[in-house]
Formats: C-alpha cells, structure tokens, sequence
C-alpha cells in the first residue's frame, strides 16, 4: 500500500486529555478556541477521528471538539459494564471544561445523538443547537423480560469475548466499506488506522469488550421521550437515505410532526447515505450543519 490510499486530513487535528469522572478522556480539537465552539459526539464502535472528513469540508471558522467516548478510541477504559447514564454525564463534565458559561452547539451521531439528546433534555439551558443524525433512541423493551434480560447479561458476563482481530488494516477497512459503503477507499483506510492499532501481530480494536455485553437494564423508551420533551435547543433531525433503521426514519419523516421525537424539529435527508453519514456523505453533512447553525450564531 502506498499512502496515496490513505486519506491525508487538511485540517490537523490536535489531542487534549481531561479527567472526566476517572476517566481519562481522549478529546480531539480543530480550531481555534476564540470561534464558536461545535461539540461533535460519535457512536457506538467509532471513535472522534471520523469527524475529520466532515471538519475538512467546513467552510466557516468553528472550534471543532470531539471527545472519544468512554472505552471506545484512545479513552481506554476497563469495566464490567457502561452505564448510558455515564456518557450523559461525562459530556456534563466536558462541556463545563469547554463553555462553563454559555449554551453549546451540539452534533452526535447514533449513540452520541442519543446521548445529545437526553442531555439537551436534562440541561436545556446548556444547549442552543443540536443535529441529530441518526440518533433514533432503541425500541421499548416490555418489564416482563427484566428476569432474562438480567440473567443474559450476568451469563455473558462471565466469559466475555473479545472484538474480533484483523491480520492487516487493508482487513477492517474492507470491513469499514461494507459498513459504509458509500464511502472511499482512502477514507477507509484512514478510519481504520484510527479504530485500531497494531499489537503483537495484529490489527485490534480500540474498544473495551465489556462493550459487547448487553445492556443489564431494559430501555425505557418513555423516560427518554419525557427528557426529549424539555428540550429547548434548536433541532434539525438528519437521516440517510439508504439507512437500515427505515422503520424509525418512517416515524420521522412522517407529515404529522406530533409523531417527531423532537417537536418542531426539521428533517434532512441526505441522499446516497447509509447510517454512517459522517462517513460516507461528510461533505453533505457539514453542509447541512453548518446553514443550520449559521443562523443560531
């Protein structure tokens, strides 16, 4: 392979570490601390690195911050279970790191647009904007099954697996390219080299297993509703057109706007994208982002 293959970002980024509720968080910045300031959040299984595609594409000046997640990138972090409650308050601890003060533009994908959102809910004087992309919430889980979804998580528990291994990063990032197929070549071998690193001969994961177990508490859609009706924030709701998650993009897109999450929010649909639209489409959604933040300046 030659680096010709591997995407070359125009915007270097930089790393900062904090310690967030005895984590010591990874947090990659672009920009300069003077501009407004735009906080983006990934998703399950990613890492911050994957906004650098969306970054470069921004045409306006923005300090550009995006944590790694508790246990996903390089905030190593070892545990038996991770708690969603965490990562909404780790993001309490983060934003009064970065803008103590004034109310912050949010932009979380997936996991961290879920995380955004009860935030937003929780302390909506905290957030002015917020892009939701792709951050459906998960499917209500019925109290009768609390006895085996306990039992499920304590047996998993006991032997946990690891991610699976690579022998090269050519390997993930064809595994990146079946998961966001829209994208490039380079931009896969780029997210590959920040998802993973190379130990003792192969090519593992930046990501805790612990990851893997499931969750040892039933969602309650209903409690996540009740958080997305206080928000006060600004929101757009942005989906990919090709995004395997159609039966919730129905729900959104639907012309009863009572049926939304978010009331009053506006719906993008970025056309040629699957789920992984920071990925695959970034120079869409950095498009989209900013001209609905640009009016919230």
């Amino acid at each position: 392979m030659t680096t010709s293959e591997i995407y070359e970002p125009l915007r270097k980024s930089r790393s900062a570490w904090h310690d967030v509720r005895g984590v010591r968080y990874h947090v990659r910045e672009w920009g300069t601390a003077d501009a407004p300031l735009v906080v983006l959040l990934h998703g399950w299984g990613d890492a911050s690195a994957s906004f650098q595609f969306m970054v470069d594409k921004l045409e306006s000046d923005w300090f550009v911050v995006a944590p790694d997640w508790r246990g996903f990138g390089l905030s190593r972090y070892r545990t038996h279970s991770y708690w969603f409650p965490d990562y909404v308050a780790d993001l309490d601890v983060l934003l009064s790191i970065y803008q103590p003060k004034q109310s912050v533009f949010l932009l979380g994908h997936s996991m961290g647009a879920n995380a955004a959102g009860l935030y937003a809910g929780v302390f909506p004087e905290r957030v002015r904007g917020f892009v939701n992309v792709e951050g459906f919430g998960l499917a209500d889980r019925e109290p009768e099954k609390a006895p085996e979804n306990y039992r499920g998580w304590i047996e998993s528990s006991r032997s946990l697996r690891g991610y699976q291994t690579y022998s090269g990063y050519d390997e993930l990032a064809s595994r990146i390219l079946k998961r966001a197929p829209a994208t490039s070549v380079d931009k896969a071998q780029f997210v590959a080299r920040n998802w993973a690193s190379e130990e003792g001969g192969h090519i593992v994961l930046h990501a805790d297993p612990a990851h893997k177990l499931p969750n040892a508490v039933l969602y309650r859609r209903a409690e996540a509703s009740a958080c997305w009706d206080r928000v006060e924030a600004e929101v757009l709701l942005v989906l990919g057109e090709d995004t395997e998650f159609r039966a919730d993009m129905k729900a959104w897109l639907d012309p009863d706007e009572s049926r939304h999450p978010f009331r009053g929010a506006r719906t993008e649909v970025v056309a040629g994208a699957g789920h992984m639209i920071h990925i695959e489409k970034p120079e869409e959604l950095a498009r989209i982002t900013e001209a609905f933040l640009g009016d919230l300046v």
